[in-house]
């Protein structure tokens, strides 16, 4: 294996506000885990999105304390006993992130990347699945068609990123030959990279349909993308 392991696991924590929350987490072992962290992703029916990214951030805090030995239990532990304090944080700090300039980010800076699909044999239904996770992890960007190419060009936070990929290779985002639900196995990243100040920034996240290579090249034109465009769009035509 050259990927690593991913596993999902859904625990109740109980006495926040008097209900029951379902955390459910993904965990992504690379390699050479416990060497390297795991990348995280939690979802949560109870909680709202910016708070399940405050508990992921708070994970990963613990995770660095852990590093070079196995860890998901003691996260999974943890992360039970104080989740009303990191939810009753989140609620005091959300103020003033509001109130930063959009402009700021994260210690990463904006990062971009663009996929590669082979097909969508489900196309209504995977284009919803892509709009929501890009509104939830607040991204940017392009689902292009033209022709049989499909890309995937988008804009965020490093980390947001990162849990992008998880979810597009973990769900169950298609329907194969027979019509059963199925993971998405013919995914290529083309580029993953830090956004450059040549690099326009994306203002939303948009679903368009090219009828010629040349509308393709005058998108990623536009965004000051025309070297990402040459180097990697081309070859898909042969």
């Amino acid at each position: 294996e050259t990927h690593g392991i991913t596993f999902r696991i859904q625990i109740s924590v109980k006495e926040l506000l008097d209900t029951d929350v379902l955390l459910k987490l993904l965990f992504h072992l690379p390699v050479n885990y416990p060497s390297t962290l795991p990348d995280i992703s939690v979802n949560s029916d109870q909680l709202t999105r910016a708070q399940c990214m405050d508990v992921k951030d708070k994970l990963l805090e613990q995770a660095k304390m852990h590093l070079s030995e196995p860890m998901v239990h003691d996260l999974i532990l943890w992360i039970q006993q104080h989740l009303k304090y990191v939810i009753k944080q989140s609620a005091t700090v959300c103020n003033e992130k509001t109130t930063l300039s959009k402009g700021t980010s994260t210690e990463d800076g904006i990062w971009m990347l663009l996929l590669h699909l082979d097909h969508m044999r489900a196309k209504a239904k995977y284009i919803k699945t892509v709009e929501k996770w890009a509104s939830d992890l607040r991204l940017t960007g392009r689902l292009m068609f033209m022709g049989k190419i499909i890309l995937i060009l988008l804009q965020g936070d490093k980390s947001n990123i990162k849990e992008y990929l998880i979810l597009q290779k973990t769900s169950k985002v298609d329907v194969d030959s027979s019509g059963k639900k199925c993971k998405e196995k013919m995914i290529s990243v083309l580029c993953e990279t830090k956004v450059q100040s040549q690099h326009k920034r994306f203002q939303m996240f948009e679903v368009k349909e090219y009828s010629t290579l040349d509308e393709l090249q005058k998108e990623f034109e536009t965004a000051g993308l025309a070297t990402l465009f040459s180097e990697f769009v081309p070859p898909l035509l042969k």
